[in-house]
């Protein structure tokens, strides 16, 4: 990442015209699909919210989805709101992974149309507008195809073998078909496919590109700032990460709860042993470095917990198993998010590799949220508790999702393209 430098280039000063808002908000994939994102943070999140308060506040007027609302919001968090911010991540980070030039506009500008046009799509087919939500599901799906299409072409021009990027392309693939199953359960196809696609989604598209992305990167960061540190990626990771989820799926949907639980707490293991072998305690500063491995920590607890639900032959939607879910997507993903977006945001706007007041302030505002949706779902609490931490959530987030979305529409500080 590059560092902004002490005196930020003027345009004034240079003689060059400033670049218009079209130019600026379309020069980099990033800016594109990351005001996508921070855009859908809210959005979604305001949804789920309002809906939960229909529920408890009993508003009748309030538009119904036409689908399930916990299997609505599922989606939407996962595929809708964190999806733009994969693809936004990826699509300029491989071409630099592989030697590759920096994507042109016409190969990320459909996939930004495509996942965001679609999730807007689909957000207003929740009011009670199923043609527009078919719709929306349809064209996100169109886009992440699109999206997996261009990260594909890089690497098949640079003839790549890079373990990283290929473990992700598979885990978007595995994305697509999630969206597909979900697409065909609203054309009329059976609901098992909308749980399905939920599943697809958690632990085949999200799991695998964090950690994978956290593999590759947190010793990287962590080596540039920290004197001797020991470098640890194993090769083995990945394919027994795969392996493990693929059980756990696997295990899931045939019914088999504590052969679940075994694949979950070799999962935890492994997790764990990462977390420890990349020496977090060496990592107190500086602060966009330790937000990092605070967030890594959600994720060997999120597995103990999913564990422990199997053994005590819990379903999907038990009291551990919704605990463990949260810690999980609240915790590790959410966590995750805003620590590395807030990398990225920062290298690619000519801003210091700080952490900075709002970032601080959502960083620390959902680890408390994290924190009480675990001990909710443990406690067994209601509909209102939900909705506060749903509330909560968006509270967390404004601050850092606006600055987000304002850095993504302004030209970088230091006056260079991009």
């Amino acid at each position: 990442m590059n560092r902004a430098p002490s005196s930020p280039v003027s345009f004034v000063r240079t003689g060059a015209a400033p670049p218009s808002f079209a130019a600026v908000f379309a020069a980099a994939p990033h800016r594109l699909m990351f005001f996508a994102g921070a855009s859908a943070v809210l959005l979604s999140m305001l949804w789920w919210t309002l809906a939960l308060a229909a529920g408890v506040l009993g508003w009748t007027h309030w538009p119904q989805a036409p689908v399930p609302a916990i299997w609505a919001h599922a989606m939407l968090a996962q595929y809708g709101m964190l999806g733009p911010f994969i693809f936004g991540f990826l699509l300029t980070v491989f071409p630099r992974w592989t030697g590759q030039r920096e994507l042109r506009r016409s190969a990320y500008a459909p996939v930004f149309a495509g996942v965001f046009g679609g999730y807007l799509l689909a957000l207003l087919g929740l009011l009670a507008l199923r043609p527009l939500l078919v719709a929306g599901f349809a064209l996100m799906l169109a886009g992440w195809i699109s999206g997996i299409a261009r990260l594909f072409g890089v690497l098949r021009a640079a003839h790549s073998h890079d373990r990283w990027a290929w473990s992700i392309l598979t885990a978007l693939t595995l994305g697509a078909l999630g969206l597909a199953l979900f697409l065909a359960f609203l054309l009329g196809a059976p609901g098992a496919l909308a749980i399905a696609a939920i599943r697809l989604g958690t632990f085949g598209f999200l799991l695998p590109v964090f950690f994978t992305v956290t593999h590759r990167m947190l010793p990287f960061f962590s080596a540039n700032v920290i004197p001797d540190y020991r470098t640890v990626r194993p090769a083995w990771s990945l394919p027994l990460l795969w392996a493990l989820l693929l059980a756990h799926l696997g295990f899931g949907f045939a019914g088999l709860p504590t052969w679940r639980a075994l694949a979950d707490a070799l999962l935890a293991l492994v997790f764990l042993g990462h977390w420890i072998a990349w020496q977090p305690w060496k990592a107190r500063r500086p602060g966009l470095l330790a937000v990092l491995y605070l967030a890594f920590a959600w994720l060997p607890l999120a597995f103990v917990l999913f564990a422990l639900g199997g053994l005590r032959g819990e379903g999907a939607y038990g009291v551990l198993d919704m605990a463990a879910l949260h810690a999980l997507t609240v915790g590790f993903f959410g966590s995750m998010l805003v620590a590395m977006v807030t990398r990225v945001t920062h290298g690619h706007s000519g801003r210091p590799l700080t952490m900075g007041a709002i970032p601080w302030f959502t960083f620390l505002a959902l680890q408390a949220v994290a924190l009480a949706r675990v001990i909710d779902a443990l406690a067994g609490g209601g509909a209102l508790a939900y909705t506060l931490t749903a509330a909560a959530w968006v509270a967390a987030f404004l601050p850092w999702a606006l600055r987000s979305a304002w850095i993504c529409l302004t030209p970088r500080r230091d006056g260079r393209p991009g």
